[in-house]
């Protein structure tokens, strides 16, 4: 084997692994947009009050969590615990914005993970008005071609009265859903603001 042609073996070899890589981190780029558009697609849904179209986007045995109210397990009972929330319609206000992502993705094992934070505007016309602000901590697993949260946990971080503030106070976090009973209970006790609370971190750094 001549000098030249050792280099030529080892040029190709070099370039069979930066494409390699460039490969991985293609398909990480694909899942990162992927993932963002599910939870702001998410978002959208909660938004105009579409349940089963939110629902859709959890994996079949995803759960959901949300302001302390214990655990649903699986994608039929997110259904059902979504469906217990108020209707949208005439004089009814859901924005519900996702903010903010840090996401963590294995897209090997087609798993990922996900801090966002979430605004929130609440109001029945006549009736009430409210702000809200959360932090959710989610896990996004891949299922088939496709990402699914298989984890959603809302933690609220403040909910108060749309007149009166946050320098007021908060209201009281609703610790249960009419009609339908957790089928687990919340991950951790906590209180809303005025009281300090910090949601989990999924990562110690990015």
């Amino acid at each position: 084997m001549t000098g030249r042609e050792g280099k030529r073996m080892t040029t190709t070899k070099e370039l069979c692994e930066r494409l390699d890589a460039l490969e991985k981190k293609a398909r990480i780029a694909e899942d990162y947009v992927a993932i963002a558009n599910l939870q702001a697609a998410y978002g959208y849904y909660v938004d105009k009050g579409l349940w089963d179209k939110a629902a859709d986007l959890f994996a079949s045995d995803g759960t959901l969590e949300i302001a302390g109210r214990g655990v649903y397990v699986g994608q039929d009972r997110v259904r059902q615990y979504l469906h217990q929330l108020p209707e949208y319609g005439d004089g009814t206000i859901f924005n519900h914005m996702q903010l903010q992502p840090v996401i963590h993705i294995d897209s090997e094992a087609g798993t990922a993970k996900g801090r966002w934070r979430t605004l929130m505007m609440v109001g029945f016309l006549n009736k009430e008005g409210r702000w809200g602000e959360a932090t959710y901590e989610n896990a996004y697993v891949r299922e088939g071609e496709k990402w699914r949260i298989a984890s959603l946990h809302g933690i609220i971080n403040f909910y108060c009265e749309y007149d009166e503030g946050w320098h007021r106070g908060g209201v009281p976090l609703l610790r249960s859903t009419a009609g339908i009973a957790p089928d687990l209970p919340q991950s951790f006790e906590y209180e809303a603001h005025p009281k300090a609370v910090i949601a989990p971190f999924h990562y110690d750094e990015v």
